[in-house]
């Protein structure tokens, strides 16, 4: 549903992971095979630890995590609360909504579906909803790529009027998939959840099922998901409550959508554990046959030309040195994360029952120790994210400490210079949210990309790193 990762629009040439040679909206019948590499194993102390203070400095309700490297899971723990009232503890094993995480079941089901020859990616919208706008000019994998031009129906952030009151799905698709066009077909990517009721709608046509028997018999049994299932579980009291918070007041139960909103766009409920067992499964193709899975992982060519980092229901996006697939997710309450590194067979999964959950810092560290980075020299003394928080204090402290500079950079940063520093960023507010977003090399250095915010303001600083441990560069930049 909202919450979906932000994917942004690249040039043809500058996507590493797109072919060159398709034409606009075409993908490949086969992908190479990943090669597995090895990353250092992940200190599974040290990212409990980092996940309890972000829980306790964000002031989360509840978090579940699952980690998974080298295709084993390393952790699954749950954090805080599912139920305040009464309180209530996060197990291994509780239940959250994984809002648009959905997209990927859906697709993939519509993909299985393929195989079978029981319907294609090519057929259009008028064969299953012939009411819809330009129905005969739309196809499914245009649905599933978000570049249909369909209105969305649910872009906001909060559970709005209409969607307090049941409806049948094919209700909101009438209402909804009968405006006039955002774009013409194939020319944007906008993301809407229309589209994936629709295709939906597709799955139940062609299978004879409803759409979360089919995921039940096709998906979730044969991978072994035994804690998954398409909305929530009556009566299942190991299932986390959605929580909001008025400005910044203590959390608050949030109502739910109401049935028949979310369906196909976000209605699976499920634990880390089961993601993770989903996200092996997926890479080590045993949902998918190749032809398909290139489908759902190939992002979508434009009309003109540009590359969106979207396949069908699956973020695809290259990092540093790895290809990631990934997708966020929200429903009423509840905010979630899937992330998968290919390379090295690893997943990462947050689910928080609180839809101001921050949880960027966790699956940031966790993507820096994930990915491979072939390159990257191993650097002395602390971890990135270490060194630049403690460059950034020092600096609103107007005291650094010159020994871990390198000489060029400790030249540059004289008295005055770091006294303008600090009385610019005293200026804007206190330094907090540091995160790593990415490292790679340069000139035989580390290169950690590290955002911030200062006070209300976004900021980002590329800091060089050599072996030896000494910031050769830190320069503070608005985002």
């Amino acid at each position: 549903m909202r919450n979906y990762i932000v994917l942004a629009l690249t040039s043809l040439a500058a996507c590493t992971n797109a072919p060159a040679k398709e034409t606009a909206g075409s993908t490949p019948s086969t992908v190479p095979p990943v090669p597995t590499v090895s990353v250092p194993a992940v200190d599974v102390n040290a990212v409990d630890s980092l996940i309890q203070r972000v829980v306790a400095e964000k002031r989360l309700v509840g978090l579940s995590v699952g980690v998974m490297q080298d295709g084993k899971v390393i952790l699954a723990k749950g954090y805080g609360y599912r139920s305040l009232d009464p309180k209530m503890p996060v197990t291994p094993t509780t239940m959250f909504g994984i809002g648009s995480v959905t997209k990927q079941f859906t697709c993939s089901s519509a993909l299985l579906l393929e195989q079978e020859g029981k319907l294609s990616m090519n057929d259009h919208v008028a064969k299953y909803v012939p009411t819809a706008t330009r129905a005969n000019d739309i196809t499914l994998m245009e649905l599933g790529q978000h570049v249909s031009g369909y209105r969305d129906y649910y872009p906001l952030d909060f559970v709005v009027r209409e969607m307090a009151k049941p409806e049948p799905t094919d209700t909101v698709i009438a209402r909804y998939a009968t405006r006039p066009l955002d774009f013409e077909p194939g020319s944007r990517w906008s993301y809407s959840n229309t589209n994936f009721l629709i295709l939906g709608k597709a799955i139940e046509a062609a299978s004879g099922k409803s759409v979360g028997e089919f995921m039940k018999e096709r998906i979730f049994t044969p991978v072994g998901m035994t804690r998954t299932a398409f909305d929530r579980i009556p009566n299942d009291s190991n299932t986390a409550n959605g929580y909001t918070s008025y400005a910044l007041a203590d959390p608050t139960t949030v109502a739910p959508e109401a049935q028949g909103w979310i369906n196909a766009a976000g209605a699976i409920w499920s634990t880390p554990t089961d993601l993770l067992k989903w996200d092996l499964a997926l890479i080590d193709g045993k949902v998918l046959n190749p032809a398909s899975y290139a489908k759902l992982t190939t992002p979508r060519v434009l009309t003109d030309g540009r590359v969106t980092t979207y396949g069908c229901g699956l973020g695809v996006q290259k990092t540093g040195d790895a290809i990631i697939f990934s997708h966020g997710g929200g429903i009423a309450g509840i905010v979630t994360q899937n992330i998968v590194i290919p390379a090295t067979r690893s997943g990462i999964v947050t689910l928080a029952n609180a839809d101001f959950a921050a949880t960027g810092e966790i699956t940031s560290a966790l993507i820096a120790k994930l990915s491979p980075h072939a390159d990257v020299p191993k650097i002395a003394g602390p971890t990135a994210l270490e060194a630049a928080k403690a460059f950034l204090t020092s600096v609103e402290q107007g005291k650094v400490d010159r020994s871990t500079l390198g000489d060029d950079f400790n030249a540059l940063l004289t008295d005055e210079h770091l006294a303008k520093d600090r009385a610019s960023l005293a200026a804007n507010g206190k330094v907090t949210d540091v995160v790593v977003r990415q490292t790679v090399e340069r000139g035989g250095m580390e290169v950690a990309i590290v955002d911030y915010k200062v006070g209300k303001t976004p900021a980002r600083t590329a800091m060089y790193r050599s072996p030896d441990g000494k910031i050769q560069q830190f320069l503070i930049n608005r985002q």
